[in-house]
C-alpha cells in the first residue's frame, strides 16, 4: 500500500528540486515512488500541475495518483489553500528508507500539509522538515 505525502514549499523551484532529488534517490533504490507531482499556485491565483515525466517506475499523468484516490480535484483543493506563489509536492511512496531519504530533503524545509502516514510518523516528518526550515 502506498502512502500519500503532501508538502508545501515557498516556491515552485524548491518543490521541483525536492521532486528531482527524490527521483535521484529512487534511482539509488532508497525510495520507491508510485507517482510524484508538483502543484503550483501562481501569483495570479491559477493552479498548475507539474507532473513528472520520464521517471523510471512511475506512471504517466493521471495514473497512480488517480488510482490511489488522489485526483486533480483533490490536488487543486489543497493547492487552493496555498498562498499565491507557493507550491506543493505530492508523492505516493511505496517504500522508503526514511533515515537515508529524509536527510537528503531536510535542508529544503517544507510544511507537511497532508499524509496517510501514522500520526507518529507524520509528527516525526513534520518535526524534521519544519525544524529545518526554521534554521
Amino acid at each position: 500500500m502506498s502512502n500519500l505525502i503532501a508538502i508545501s514549499y515557498p516556491d515552485v523551484a524548491t518543490a521541483v528540486a525536492v521532486r528531482d532529488r527524490l527521483s535521484g534517490l529512487q534511482r539509488e533504490n532508497l525510495i520507491t515512488m508510485e507517482d510524484v507531482a508538483v502543484v503550483e499556485r501562481r501569483s495570479d491565483g491559477t493552479i498548475t500541475l507539474h507532473q513528472s515525466s520520464g521517471t523510471t517506475g512511475m506512471e504517466a499523468a493521471g495514473g497512480a495518483m488517480t488510482d490511489a484516490g488522489v485526483d486533480d480535484a483533490f490536488m487543486s483543493e489543497l493547492a487552493g489553500a496555498l498562498e499565491p506563489g507557493t507550491a506543493a509536492l505530492f508523492v505516493l511512496v511505496v517504500r522508503s528508507i526514511p533515515d537515508k531519504v529524509v536527510p537528503e530533503i531536510q535542508s529544503y524545509g517544507g510544511h507537511v500539509i497532508q499524509t496517510s502516514l501514522s500520526r507518529e510518523e507524520e509528527a516525526q516528518l513534520c518535526e524534521l522538515l519544519e525544524g529545518a526550515g526554521a534554521r
